[in-house]
């Protein structure tokens, strides 16, 4: 059976890479290269300070807090001054950040005109496929420079700007999409809030803001997952924060990494009702067949997130809960049954995708909702490797026709009729 690797990597755990050679017979490129796993496996790449993940633990934390608790208890703003600044904010300092942050979040006017044409152009693809070359264009027209050439406050700068306008981005290419006007940000609205109130035109209830706020504290970071690495990569060869931005929505957009918790609750709409649990889910383990929201690369105990996630589900109630609920536990066993000895648990996106339906929001926004969240785990990182200038430039194993080979005559002109 294939399970759903989804939502994050994770970051890895300790250790090296393999030694050199390899079973096909190829040579790694390059002086002193060593083969390394698929996928970079078990790799360590570089040393941080934002975070890591204990897959055995089932806990994962960022700058020694743990995230779940920091979801718990504390604003979405305090977590994003943390992982910028490297220390929660008293009140003041919180105070003078959201206010900071909160005065970002408009657009120059040269993208705010170019979102029509965006929205158009990407109405098929959705809104982060539209956020790529919205970022590019945001950063341009900021005058974003490459982060070789500018100093650390400039950089963080530049990562707050880009991270303040992402959910005005975001919501107006939503909303423009469906031929509705864009909604101007509120400076008076939290984060998540102000995110809600764009997205559909009216102030949120606390309840249903604060559950989107947990989730978006949730998933800020989790270590080297395939969009911070790749935010890593540009960084590291010294280009500005928005290319960096627009690398990591890229990565972030394949189903097999951020693009799973609306798949996750397609899942529960083709079972659905009770009675079709057992046979839709054996029928579709036996196939080999993945299982969206369920099974993690890195956890190997049920997803803390995940956790997380369905205690604020049962806050709500109502049957599409108690139907996930029902879901989770006998998936949960059929796997038990038909692969003994493994542990596959829900991941963050079963229940992310739960959470955002009671929230209200539509389900091509999903992915788009954990991009508005993970660009500052994204920005962090940039910063980080900014700090140094080493290029990450790794090598590749060649295992094509022995070279070199005599390049054939070129292909006589045709003669003209």
């Amino acid at each position: 059976m294939s399970i759903n690797s989804t939502a994050d990597a994770g970051s890895q755990p300790r250790g090296t890479a393999s030694g050199a050679g390899g079973a096909d017979g190829g040579a790694a490129s390059g002086p002193g290269a060593a083969d390394a796993p698929r996928g970079l496996a078990g790799v360590v790449v570089t040393r941080t300070a934002l975070g890591d993940v204990r897959g055995r633990e089932g806990f994962y934390h960022y700058r020694q807090f743990s995230a779940i608790e920091l979801a718990r208890t504390r604003s979405f703003e305090d977590v994003w001054h943390l992982m910028v600044h490297g220390e929660l904010p008293d009140a003041a300092r919180r105070a003078a950040f959201t206010r900071r942050t909160a005065a970002l979040r408009r657009l120059p006017e040269e993208v705010r005109a170019a979102l029509p044409a965006l929205a158009a152009a990407s109405a098929r693809s959705g809104p982060l496929a539209g956020l790529r070359t919205a970022l590019s264009l945001y950063g341009a027209a900021q005058g974003f420079r490459p982060v070789y050439d500018t100093d650390a406050e400039a950089r963080r700068e530049d990562t707050l700007a880009a991270c303040a306008v992402t959910p005005t981005l975001l919501t107006a290419l939503h909303r423009l999409g469906r031929g509705l006007e864009p909604v101007d940000p509120r400076a008076d609205l939290p984060y998540a809030a102000n995110y809600l109130y764009m997205l559909t035109g009216s102030e949120p209830d606390p309840e249903r803001a604060r559950a989107v706020e947990t989730y978006l504290i949730s998933t800020i970071d989790h270590g080297f997952n395939a969009s911070t690495f790749t935010a890593r990569v540009i960084a590291s060869t010294g280009a500005d924060v928005a290319a960096c931005l627009a690398g990591a929505v890229g990565a972030l957009s394949g189903p097999l990494h951020g693009g799973a918790p609306s798949r996750a609750l397609d899942t529960l709409d083709a079972i659905g009702s009770p009675d079709r649990i057992d046979p839709w889910i054996r029928a579709r383990v036996l196939a080999g067949e993945r299982i969206m929201g369920f099974g993690h690369p890195v956890y190997r105990t049920e997803d803390p997130r995940s956790r997380l996630l369905r205690t604020l589900a049962e806050g709500f109630g109502g049957p599409l809960v108690e139907f996930a609920t029902e879901v989770e536990r006998r998936v949960e066993a059929l796997l038990a049954e038909l692969k003994p000895g493994r542990e596959l648990h829900t991941n963050v996106e079963f229940y992310a995708g739960v959470v955002m339906e009671l929230c209200g929001l539509p389900r091509e926004m999903f992915t788009p909702t954990f991009a508005a969240a993970r660009v500052v785990g994204w920005s962090a990182n940039i910063l980080e490797q900014a700090e140094d200038s080493k290029i990450i430039r790794p090598a590749a194993r060649y295992v094509g026709p022995v070279p070199p080979v005599p390049v054939p005559p070129a292909p006589a002109p045709e003669s003209a009729a």
